[in-house]
């Protein structure tokens, strides 16, 4: 065993340990719910983690992780904070995955609250989207474009499940997420905001649009669209320019070029405001 491991507690063999049974609830959304915590699978998305400041309740790992040297460094600084850090028989670990091959080391982590700016002007409205990959991915644009608050309305995919926490890569930990329980909750976030939607057939290239002020995007799910009647007066409806013969972008394509627009014409704002302040004070 490397230096530094302070591992005192005996390896986990039974898959009916109490310890293991609460945190293979996670896998699910109700346990989720109930524990307040979510679980995060591999080396990096807990390096990342605990790099943002969180704290695991539990690092388990399967003994031939300490082999790895980041994974090692990774437990050592575990053990070293005050974690539980518990190796696991691999038939125990393997209640703990939804992936086919584990990486050999699993977190369970208390939901983030990141808190958003006071008046967040640059926010995403995830509309239904059902697919984990699709959301993770979106999450991890959205992290990079610098989007302030991202909601997600009733019917979306559990931001927290553990196929989304992968696909987000980390954005979880640093992006502010509003998971609304009502189509209320989603008009008392969205208050005063104009609301683009994202549609295929929508009447305004998504170039043409202003995204240097306040606004909300909503992407819609790829089968059903938009919620019917949930948008009734939007600031407009936006396209995405497509040669001819393509029908459509998946929801996680056309969220990132509608992003990262915004982010373009708001990064260039801020240029030329930099650049007026300048030259007054020149």
């Amino acid at each position: 065993m490397p230096p530094g491991f302070l591992f005192k507690e005996r390896m986990i063999t039974s898959t009916d340990n109490q310890t293991i049974k609460d945190a293979r609830a996670l896998l699910e959304p109700k346990g989720r719910r109930e524990q307040g915590r979510f679980l995060v699978e591999g080396v990096r998305l807990i390096e990342d983690a605990m790099a943002a400041g969180m704290r695991p309740a539990f690092v388990f790992h399967l003994g031939e992780a300490r082999d790895n040297a980041r994974a090692a460094a990774l437990l050592r600084a575990a053990t070293a904070s005050g974690e539980r850090v518990l190796e696991v028989a691999p038939k125990v670990l393997a209640t703990l995955t939804d992936t086919v091959t584990s990486q050999g080391v699993i977190a369970v982590l208390p939901v983030p609250s990141v808190t958003p700016p006071p008046h967040p002007s640059f926010n995403l409205v995830l509309d239904q989207l059902r697919d984990p990959g699709n959301v993770g991915a979106i999450l991890r644009g959205a992290a990079a474009a610098g989007v302030e608050r991202v909601v997600l309305t009733p019917g979306c995919a559990d931001p927290w499940s553990p196929k989304v926490v992968r696909s987000g890569m980390g954005a979880h930990f640093r992006l502010p997420l509003v998971v609304a329980k009502t189509w209320d909750a989603v008009d008392a976030a969205l208050t005063g905001l104009p609301v683009w939607l994202s549609d295929a057939r929508g009447a305004r290239p998504y170039d043409e649009v202003d995204w240097t002020g306040p606004f909300a995007l909503v992407i819609g799910g790829e089968a059903a669209g938009h919620t019917p009647d949930a948008w009734r007066e939007p600031a407009g409806r936006v396209m995405i320019p497509m040669a001819a013969s393509v029908e459509s972008l998946n929801a996680a394509m056309a969220a990132g070029v509608l992003m990262f627009e915004a982010a373009r014409q708001r990064r260039a704002l801020a240029r030329r405001t930099d650049s007026s302040d300048s030259s007054a004070l020149g």
